[in-house]
């Protein structure tokens, strides 16, 4: 994590005469159990309680609407659930996760949510993408397979790769995992700014005293910006890890640098979405609430 360390207390080197304390203080973190402990442990709890914010949405949900079977809503909700679940099973369990040897099981292990996170939150792409389309008179019956398709095709070409790295163990597997885990995370992001942008713009061309435009409108703009924010530093860690293994974030002697890693990219995003996208169903079911087929 040298290249990390060295871009985050630069500034602190040439401006301050106490950085060779701060320094040290850094390295005790690094080894001290205490510190692991607590750390990955608070992570844990984080992932937990998004978790479970998750599953009483969605059985909230539920009791609001059973007539109806597993609704976009529902879905987005019910994967939520099993990603945070996961992530907080992985840092409830640290000491093996961590230790796990061949390194490429390691590997599986700590991406596999990171992929059904991809997958979760290109569900809102999809959603927001047929929202476009009906609004706009255009055909939306390729858009749910053209979604289905894409996520097997990057879950058949990670397996791909996970063997790859099985197989071979050797450092340029590792870099191939990292890279393409980047170029996903670029692709979520460059979907979120497509549809949300354009979901955005229409919003705004809307009559102002049209009934719920503000609140949509900063429902999808902030929603946008969030997942955006969140899918572009993955990809830029993903990518600086790839070509420096010194910069790998999975690593358990740096948990701070976990912390911040995936309170930005994961525990942080979910909380604030899962925010904004609160609202329940009316009880008397419109007829914009459709359920998936």
């Amino acid at each position: 994590m040298k290249k990390i360390e060295h871009i985050v207390f630069t500034s602190y080197d040439e401006g301050f005469s106490g950085s060779d304390s701060f320094l040290q203080w850094w390295s005790q973190i690094k080894s001290s159990k205490h510190w692991q402990f607590a750390i990955f442990y608070a992570l844990c709890a984080a992932y937990a309680l998004i978790s479970t914010i998750a599953l009483v949405q969605l059985v909230r949900i539920q009791l609001r609407v059973p007539e109806y079977g597993w609704t976009t809503q529902k879905v987005f909700h019910m994967m939520n659930f099993a990603v945070n679940g996961i992530r907080a099973v992985q840092f409830g369990l640290y000491k093996i996760v961590f230790h796990i040897k061949p390194k490429a099981f390691d590997i599986i292990i700590l991406d596999l949510p990171g992929l059904l996170f991809f997958s979760t939150y290109t569900l809102l792409v999809l959603f927001w993408a047929e929202i476009y389309h009906q609004a706009r008179s255009l055909p939306i019956d390729k858009l749910r397979p053209a979604y289905f398709i894409i996520n097997a095709f990057i879950y058949f070409i990670q397996v791909c790769i996970w063997t790859y790295m099985r197989i071979s163990r050797s450092a340029a597997a590792v870099e191939l995992a990292r890279l393409f885990f980047a170029v996903m995370s670029l692709c979520a992001a460059l979907g979120f700014m497509v549809y949300g942008g354009r979901l955005f713009i229409m919003l705004r061309r809307f009559p102002i005293e049209s009934r719920g435009r503000q609140k949509k409108l900063h429902e999808v703009g902030f929603v946008t910006g969030i997942c955006c924010t969140c899918f572009l530093i993955r990809c830029l860690m993903a990518t600086v890890s790839a070509f420096d293994e010194d910069a790998d974030y999975d690593v358990l002697n740096h948990p701070i640098v976990d912390l911040i890693y995936y309170t930005m990219v994961e525990i942080l995003p979910s909380a604030l979405v899962l925010f904004i996208l609160r609202k329940l169903p009316p009880k008397r079911v419109s007829e914009q609430y459709h359920p998936i087929r």
